[in-house]
């Protein structure tokens, strides 16, 4: 004789909570959405009410700024390669989902981090969910994203920000937690409390391991968004998924050319500040 043993209903427990969580919250969910596309869409109109070229010659000098020559010319050269393929639109609005998705992320982020390197407590909870985060499937976020925002941009932000979150915890704790005791132990001779030695020593200290989540998040932020055109986010993932849809592998390469070139001057820029900070 054979037992069946029962199975643990933890896709259906899932199903339960996200079907109450959107019928009883529904109006803070569309009060989030409505906000966030509002930001969207300024962001984007903003950007796009100046010709392609001013916005190429302003990147190329905010790359210089922050980057270098070398990182200008690159800017230059590649975004005005994505002008002439005719991406220049779904750029724009891939760049804007990366900003505010980013920006998001890292706000949450950073707090956290800190008090995971302050509290040994929250640092104990917060590192298995990390984990957890870190190992699911990208694509698995995209799906309680729809019931809470619909189809579209927003969904594909609150994705993004999940997805792309734990690098901007991980690397803040990890930099407060390598300053040196002997900073800390000097600090505390000095009277110094522990506000003070968090503004003052631990956070410019741990700067460049700080900016390096940043940029994680960012490289993250960007992949995200590029898979979470399967939900209506527009963009650069747009055409390469609108290329997928009806095999057009030219177009689809064109895309993905527009990707890396962005990928890789938000790289070089935050990876430049890295050191600035450093230095």
């Amino acid at each position: 004789m054979t037992f069946a043993v029962p199975r643990i209903p933890i896709g259906r427990t899932i199903e339960q909570a996200i079907d109450f969580l959107t019928l009883n919250f529904a109006f803070i969910t569309r009060g989030i959405s409505h906000a966030v596309e509002t930001g969207i869409d300024a962001l984007v109109a903003g950007m796009m009410f100046f010709p392609p070229w001013i916005l190429i010659l302003v990147f190329a000098g905010l790359s210089w700024w922050l980057a270098g020559r070398r990182a200008a010319i690159f800017s230059l050269l590649g975004f005005a390669l994505i002008w002439n393929l005719g991406l220049w639109g779904p750029t724009i609005s891939t760049l804007a989902l990366v900003v505010i998705a980013t920006l998001i992320a890292v706000a949450a982020g950073l707090p956290i981090g800190i008090l995971a390197a302050i509290f040994p407590g929250v640092n104990r909870v917060t590192m298995p969910i990390l984990d957890f985060m870190q190992t699911m499937p990208a694509f698995v976020y995209l799906i309680p994203a729809i019931p809470f925002f619909g189809l579209g941009p927003v969904s594909a932000i609150f994705s993004t920000v999940i997805f792309a979150m734990p690098p901007a915890i991980r690397l803040t704790c990890l930099g407060i937690q390598q300053v040196p005791k002997d900073l800390m132990e000097a600090a505390d001779s000095f009277g110094a409390n522990r506000r003070q030695k968090l503004f003052k020593l631990q956070i410019p200290l741990a700067m460049p391991t700080i900016m390096a989540g940043i940029n994680q998040t960012i490289m993250l932020s960007l992949s995200m968004v590029v898979i979470a055109a399967m939900i209506g986010a527009k963009g650069l993932g747009g055409e390469v998924w609108k290329a997928i849809q009806r095999f057009e592998p030219g177009n689809g390469f064109e895309a993905g050319i527009g990707v890396v070139i962005l990928a890789m001057a938000l790289d070089r820029v935050t990876q430049k500040l890295g050191v600035r900070k450093k230095a």
